[in-house]
Formats: C-alpha cells, sequence, structure tokens
C-alpha cells in the first residue's frame, strides 16, 4: 500500500515516454475539493480556524463541536456561521455528531438546519436510525455515517455501515475515514470503489502503520497510497469534500495541515496533467 512521492512521479514519467509525442492527455473531468475537519484545529478557536483556512485558501468546513457547539442557541449558531460566511468560507457540514438517544437526534438536525449545513457527519446509534431517517426527510439534510475503526462496536468499517443503510433514503450515506480503514488493515481504495455510489463524506488522513496502536501522521509521510486513494474517488465520481482530518500535534496543527494540503494538491495536480 505504502506508495512514496518518487514512486508516483517515477510512474508517470515512464507512463508519457511511452505515449506518442503527438497525443494529448485529458485530464480527469471529476474535480476533487479539498476542505477541512474542524477537529484538526481543536485546540484553536474559531476565528483561528478561519485564518487559517484563508492562509491555506480552504473554502470548505465541516466544525466539531469545539467550534460550534452543540447546544448552541440559533442565535450563537447564525452568529458563528456569519463569521466563517464574512471570510467567504462554507460550512458544509458538522460532526462527527454521536446521537444515542432520540434528544441527540433532534439537536442535531436543529442544529445543522440552523447552520445551514447540507450534511451531517454522524454516528446515530442503530436503533435510531428510523428516526433518523424521518429528520432526513424532513429537512433534506444528508446523513454521513462516520467509521471509527478499532475499537469501535457501532459502526468499524464502511461496510457494518453500508449494512444498516442500504435500504434507507439515499440521502443516508457514508463518510469514509480512511485512516480508520487502514488502521483495521483493510485497504481504503477498495472501500471508495464498493460504497462510493453512497458516500457524501470523507475523512482524508495518514497514518504511520496498519494496527490499531498506530497514529496519524502529515499526509504523504505514512502507509496510506494517496495517489490510489484521489484516482479511486475521481473513478467513482466522487462529489463530496475531501475532509482533511490531521489528528497530529493538536497543540501546533497548522504546520503539518498546511504540509498535507500541500502534498494532496500536488497529487491531484499531476492526476489532471497526466
Amino acid at each position: 500500500m505504502k506508495y512514496s512521492r518518487k514512486d508516483f512521479i517515477r510512474s508517470l514519467s515512464l507512463g508519457t515516454v511511452a505515449l506518442p509525442l503527438a497525443t494529448k492527455i485529458s485530464p480527469k473531468t471529476t474535480k476533487l475539493t479539498i476542505g477541512l475537519a474542524s477537529y484538526t484545529l481543536r485546540k484553536y478557536t474559531l476565528e483561528q480556524v478561519i485564518g487559517i483556512c484563508k492562509r491555506l485558501n480552504i473554502k470548505e468546513i465541516a466544525l466539531k463541536n469545539f467550534h460550534l457547539p452543540l447546544d448552541a442557541s440559533e442565535a450563537q449558531i447564525k452568529e458563528a456561521i456569519g463569521k466563517v460566511k464574512a471570510a467567504g468560507l462554507d460550512v458544509f457540514g458538522g460532526g462527527v455528531i454521536y446521537m444515542k438517544n432520540e434528544a441527540e437526534v433532534k439537536n442535531a438536525f436543529r442544529y445543522a438546519q440552523a447552520a445551514g449545513m447540507s450534511i451531517i457527519i454522524g454516528v446515530p446509534n442503530h436503533d435510531l436510525l428510523p428516526l433518523v431517517e424521518k429528520y432526513v426527510k424532513e429537512t433534506n439534510i444528508k446523513l454521513a455515517i462516520h467509521n471509527h475503526g478499532p475499537g469501535d462496536d457501532v459502526y468499524p468499517t464502511p461496510a457494518t455501515v453500508y449494512q444498516k443503510i442500504e435500504k434507507l433514503d439515499k440521502r443516508i450515506g457514508l463518510c469514509i475515514d480512511i485512516g480508520h480503514v487502514v488502521r483495521l488493515g483493510m485497504n481504503p481504495v477498495e472501500a471508495i470503489k464498493k460504497y462510493g455510489h453512497r458516500m457524501y463524506d470523507m475523512h482524508l488522513k495518514d497514518v504511520d502503520g496498519f494496527e490499531a496502536k498506530n497514529d496519524g501522521i502529515q499526509i504523504g509521510r505514512g502507509v496510506i497510497d494517496i495517489p490510489k486513494v484521489l484516482k479511486a474517488l475521481k473513478e467513482v465520481n466522487y462529489q463530496g469534500i475531501m475532509s482533511i482530518e490531521y489528528e497530529k500535534d493538536a497543540e501546533n496543527a497548522e504546520n503539518g495541515l498546511a504540509e498535507s494540503v500541500g502534498y494532496v494538491r500536488g497529487i491531484l495536480d499531476m492526476l489532471d496533467r497526466y
């Protein structure tokens, strides 16, 4: 699964040499959008998150409750969202939001609706899925269920999510966290290809090993084959946001986030060119 920068560039070079000089290579039509899962900046204020996103030219944000509390009033929510919009950014979603009872389901949709979010990245208990489906139909807000990998008994893998939502309203889908998939010893590319038709969000990250004990690291430094992940997203015509979630260095995450964003943009540029 490991695929270095050097390997990727070498493969591109060999591929272009093998083509006739007159051949024009068309870029992929699917344009992937980088966003931020604000859990990355959980030790930062909302104002700092906005500033960092502007510096990194990240336009799409999924807010975690650190930056917009789940118990915020409608007025407080509108004030926070107003700050983000004034900076030219968009809060497309919120999460991860856990829903363990009916009141938490109701509040999650109240919260998302007040914020103008198009999607909730959530983890509802299995028995609450009929109620979740009811609110999805009433509000037209999508729900992307997040797989949380090793140690999670509710939705550890994309497969466990899909088994529960396959027959539900199509606006209920997946948020595939590729780091947690890899920490289970599984292949995220296979998951994307299998469930991409119901994937409405994703957590794009890298990890430093294939086991549960392993941790997050700057994208491009770990064991995940990021070029293949991005190619798979293009192949399934993924229309959601690639939410970067850099979990390392919580107190000083900006540099690692910037490196991760730069690496992903570089790979995307090469994929579009070649």
